[in-house]
């Protein structure tokens, strides 16, 4: 049996772990449900399923846990996803794991809630999760729509972009990530000149930035998701849009996998935002480089190395409250998150508030040229270093009963 935060300064004797004392240890499982086959599969799936079993190998080896880590493909369906982690829940599961779709997200979390187990939300967009919808059994990790939106805002703000042109997806999305973006931008005395809403699927997006172009913006912003934001930035490249002059292209979502796929020559110049990004410094690299041999040399996106950070710091929960007390409450397990320092290779200066928003440092990066560029994922420049108090909303603003408490 574990005690409480007595047991992490045991970690070297408890290395040794006998093999029976470990058989003795309740097992601690964990579900990781994903977009594992759709169009966001490569934005996680076999990608944070290598860096979850990477926490698990380091926090189990280290502590003598028992972890046994589950997988499922939620299709993209509400439905389908809700009925997995029905099943899981009925099964001793305690904890779960990532998502990709925020309609998923939200359902799963009020079962969480009402089974009283954790949610480690991850490659989830919607600030809802830590707003109006917060639970005290729910985490959300690496990024949200509300972050976005303030580091775009006020970094390229502060680097001269005070007039914006808009090209968006015509859905909650897109309308979202433009009209947060916007409202940054507004208050810093800034300026939007017009925007473009386009379907998914658009296939010519030459009509929208050439307006974008024309309009003399500073600023070009596309609140796109998935081949629609290829494609576009692949049209932007096409017509010089953001090439040249003052006015900058940004993407205010976008993976590595997808800078990858449009290659430098095609996304030179473009702005993004990361919480992680592999070769940062020499943790970051320290860490893709373990992770790489599992995942076909490719290192891992922010959303990926997420679900490491989430996986290892709930682990240590566990470890610091006892295995058989966090299985019985993952209320309990999530305010022993909420206690204990972020501390691994992923995120910076991280922590988890009272609304469940694990905050950290956020970069703004551009893409390199193809002469900057020194190797296959050598992709981009940091331009600015936000900290945690600017770059992620406030609890006052989001709306969760809990940041009141």
């Amino acid at each position: 049996m574990f005690t409480r935060r007595a047991l992490l300064a045991a970690a070297p004797a408890l290395a040794f772990a006998s093999t029976a004392a470990r058989a003795q240890t309740p097992t601690i499982r964990i579900g990781a449900l994903q977009d594992a086959s759709g169009p966001y599969s490569y934005l996680g799936g076999p990608g944070s399923v290598a860096c979850a079993r990477q926490a698990i190998e380091e926090m189990a080896g280290q502590f003598g846990l028992n972890v046994e880590l589950l997988t499922a493909d939620h299709q993209n369906k509400p439905d389908v996803g809700s009925a997995i982690v029905r099943d899981w829940l009925d099964h001793g599961v305690d904890a779960l794991l990532e998502f990709n779709n925020s309609a998923i997200a939200l359902a799963v979390n009020t079962l969480v809630r009402e089974r009283d187990k954790v949610m480690l939300a991850n490659n989830v967009g919607s600030a809802t999760l830590s707003g109006q919808f917060c639970t005290p059994n729910m985490t959300h990790w690496t990024f949200d729509t509300a972050m976005l939106a303030r580091v775009m805002g006020n970094a390229l703000y502060d680097q001269g972009g005070k007039s914006w042109f808009f090209i968006r997806a015509d859905y909650v999305f897109g309308k979202t990530l433009r009209d947060d973006t916007a409202a940054i931008v507004e208050a810093r005395g800034g300026k939007v000149l017009g925007e473009v809403a386009l379907p998914v699927g658009t296939q010519d997006y030459a009509s929208a930035l050439l307006q974008a172009q024309s309009s003399g913006a500073d600023v070009v912003a596309l609140a796109l998701a998935g081949q629609d934001l290829l494609n576009c930035i692949k049209q932007a490249a096409e017509l010089g849009v953001g090439r040249g002059g003052n006015q900058r292209l940004g993407a205010l979502i976008i993976y590595l996998q997808d800078i990858k796929s449009l290659g430098p020559a095609s996304a030179q110049g473009l702005q993004l935002t990361e919480s992680f990004y592999w070769d940062m410094n020499d943790r970051s690299r320290a860490f893709s480089k373990r992770i790489t041999p599992h995942t076909n040399s490719v290192p891992p996106n922010m959303g990926q190395a997420g679900a490491y950070s989430a996986v290892r710091h709930y682990l240590k929960a566990v470890v610091s409250l006892g295995v058989v007390a966090a299985k019985a409450s993952g209320r309990d397990a999530v305010a022993e998150m909420k206690q204990i320092p972020i501390e691994d290779d992923v995120l910076n200066h991280a922590s988890i508030r009272a609304d469940g928003r694990v905050v950290s440092d956020v970069y703004l990066f551009s893409v390199k040229t193809p002469a900057e560029s020194k190797g296959t994922w050598d992709l981009y420049n940091l331009k600015a270093t936000i900290g945690p108090d600017v770059a992620w909303r406030p609890m006052s603003e989001g709306g969760c009963k809990l940041a009141a408490g």
